[in-house]
């Protein structure tokens, strides 16, 4: 059964060593919408992305994501939860001692494929999707900053997320491949329906590619107009 609601967050307040980072966060995104979230550094963007994925305690409130119930959820819940969520890191962090492929395999081992036929279907699938169908046997380091970055939003595709959440994934690209990045996952969102929610500091990215835009600042988060540039 479909979600017809993403992220539900009402009256959230999120801490960091007892020190209150966001206050009354109310945000409601829908399923298959790409929202983007801006703010300086250190406004509370990563500590609200990673409330999301029950990485980061939520102190009151009421939050749900994909109808789990992340304010209040139990430990042996957050697996369930984190298969359905695929998480774009700015820093890549893939394993660099293995393939692609190997890369790709972990992934599904630990997430409990098991059946070698379907592991492999899986991975020619996502890598298929991101336009880089022959590089399961390359090397991290022998891939380019966007390719890499192509492998980990492959990555994130594995297990065919409802909701993928992207933290700065083109903050340590150059403008083209940031741009052929943005593209992709414009295509993922429409093509798969995926919510997207990406954390971005690229106002030139927001500006070529608009949609709806979440702001943290002064402990709060408001959303803002942006306008399309001519």
């Amino acid at each position: 059964m479909s979600t017809a609601i993403s992220i539900d967050l009402k009256d959230v307040n999120l801490y960091q060593d007892n020190k209150l980072i966001l206050k009354d966060v109310e945000i409601t995104i829908p399923k298959g919408e790409m929202v983007y979230l801006i703010g300086k550094t250190g406004s509370g963007k990563s500590t609200l992305i990673r409330s999301l994925y029950a990485d980061t305690a939520i102190h009151s409130g009421q939050a749900k994501v994909l109808n789990f119930d992340v304010a209040n959820i139990k430990d042996n819940k957050i697996p369930a939860l984190r298969r359905k969520i695929g998480i774009v890191f700015q820093d890549f962090q893939l394993l660099a001692d293995r393939t692609v492929y190997k890369n790709l395999h972990f992934v599904l081992r630990a997430t409990q494929w098991k059946d070698k036929a379907k592991i492999d279907k899986r991975i020619q699938e996502v890598l298929t999707l991101v336009n880089m169908p022959n590089i399961a046997q390359k090397m991290p380091h022998e891939l380019s900053g966007g390719e890499q970055q192509r492998v980990v939003i492959a990555r994130a595709l594995l297990n065919s997320p409802e909701l993928i959440i992207a933290d700065e994934p083109t903050g340590n690209l150059d403008p083209a491949t940031s741009v052929e990045l943005m593209e992709l996952f414009q295509k993922i969102n429409q093509d798969q329906k995926v919510t997207i929610l990406m954390a971005t500091h690229d106002y030139a990215l927001i500006l070529k590619f608009p949609s709806r835009t979440l702001r943290c600042e002064n402990n709060l988060v408001e959303e803002i107009s942006i306008k399309k540039r001519s």
